[in-house]
């Protein structure tokens, strides 16, 4: 069944609403303070002391305000905009090489003359952000350069995924596609992982060495409390309250996987599509946004399990970077990782701090780092991702000089 992305987003949409309506209530609330303290306002802002001083209170509430539902409207605008975009993704999916359960292999061909590679992305989004849109695809531009290329699709859980922990999609799920993608290209591969899709590839790579050449870690983060450890925190401290939800739930629910998402920047969606509403529709501007926006909106929940483990193992109690989190019985430690290994890290990345990503640049016994100037999701499919991403991954996956 077609899957409608758009119906009920940009999700949650009732928060980003009460974030914007809070923001309103909060100006109006902080404008007497905001003038008793006028005299003693520092830099960009103490040029509005004369004004704040002359203002009329009532004169000045009422602009704030205006200018609070103009935004809200905007807002609405913009989210209407895209819901009605005539754009929709247009790639086909390539032949499916092995299937089990919900999770799928695509093999995107290419002559392998250039080794082949196993893209593994995020448990919690599509996988077609590696393949969003024509020009846009790491795993077509990766193919067209000679590579083979395999990509994992892991979908939504069905019924035979309902109670998998991480053990069971690495050790499991992911092992297999591994031999399956050997078997087809008749030798080993490459690996690369794509943020929470780079911790599965690292423990991948850790297990299976005799069957993996080099190993990619694309703003993969490893030590959770490296920067901002007040979400790591927070996570910590919600944890008397989602547990008992997880455990009822059975699945760690889309919208409270995106609730989590949009605490890192609350006022992002409202940003966008804000900035949105103000684009010519037909422009390459705006069908960009709108490949990109309908992928955001078309994610999946996690198991129980995979919820826990991640939530309050990874976030909570910093598992990887301590030693002691484990697949199947053994812990996943870099230091046994002895091919190749690559660790992009995006400099302007706010889902993945840059500090979170380096980290593991001291445990991998043959590393080497590439930083790059983009964002999480610009990196891989901005319109500067061919030249910051895909033509370098590309040569140094083929052993030749990178410009990274």
């Amino acid at each position: 069944m077609a899957r409608n992305p758009r119906a009920q987003g940009p999700r949650p949409q009732m928060l980003h609403l009460a974030v914007q309506m809070a923001n309103l209530m909060g100006s109006i609330a902080a404008l007497p303070l905001l003038k008793s303290a006028s005299p003693s306002l520092k830099g960009p802002f103490s040029s509005l002391a004369p004004e704040l001083v002359s203002a009329n209170p009532e004169a000045l509430e009422r602009a704030v305000r205006a200018e609070a539902e103009r935004q809200i409207r905007q807002f609405q605008a913009g989210i209407e905009a895209w819901r009605n975009h005539p754009s929709r993704r247009s790639l086909a999916d390539p032949p499916v090489l092995w299937a089990e359960g919900s999770t799928r292999l695509l093999d995107f061909g290419g002559t392998g003359k250039q080794g082949a590679v196993l893209l593994i992305p995020s448990l919690v989004n599509r996988a077609y952000i590696l393949d969003l849109a024509p020009g846009r695809s790491l795993a077509r531009y990766l193919a067209g350069q000679g590579h083979r290329v395999f990509l994992i699709d892991w979908d939504a859980p069905g019924r035979a995924e309902r109670d998998f922990a991480l053990s069971d999609y690495i050790a499991g799920r992911l092992e297999k596609a591994l031999y399956a993608s050997v078997r087809a290209h008749g030798s080993k591969v490459a690996v690369a992982g794509y943020c929470m899709g780079g911790l599965l590839a690292l423990a991948l790579a850790q297990r299976r060495p005799e069957a993996v050449t080099k190993l990619a870690l694309l703003a993969t983060p490893w030590d959770f409390h490296a920067d901002k450890a007040e979400q790591a925190a927070l996570l910590s401290s919600l944890k008397p309250w989602l547990a008992p939800l997880l455990e009822a739930a059975g699945e760690m629910p889309l919208d409270l996987l995106q609730a989590l998402f949009a605490a890192l920047d609350p006022d992002l969606a409202v940003r966008k599509f804000r900035a949105f509403a103000q684009l010519d529709p037909a422009s390459p501007e705006a069908r960009a946004f709108v490949s990109l926006e309908d992928w955001v909106n078309d994610g999946v929940p996690l198991t129980r399990k995979v919820a826990e483990e991640t939530l309050f193992g990874w976030y909570g109690e910093n598992r990887p970077f301590r030693g002691c989190w484990e697949v199947a019985g053994r812990a996943v430690r870099p230091g046994d990782v002895t091919c190749p290994t690559l660790v992009v890290v995006p400099g302007q990345d706010r889902i993945v701090p840059p500090a979170q990503a380096r980290a593991v640049m001291s445990q991998l016994p043959n590393a080497r780092l590439a930083q790059l100037a983009a964002g999480h999701i610009g990196m891989m499919v901005g319109g500067k991702a061919e030249n910051c991403l895909y033509r370098p991954l590309s040569d140094w996956l083929s052993g030749r000089e990178t410009g990274f």
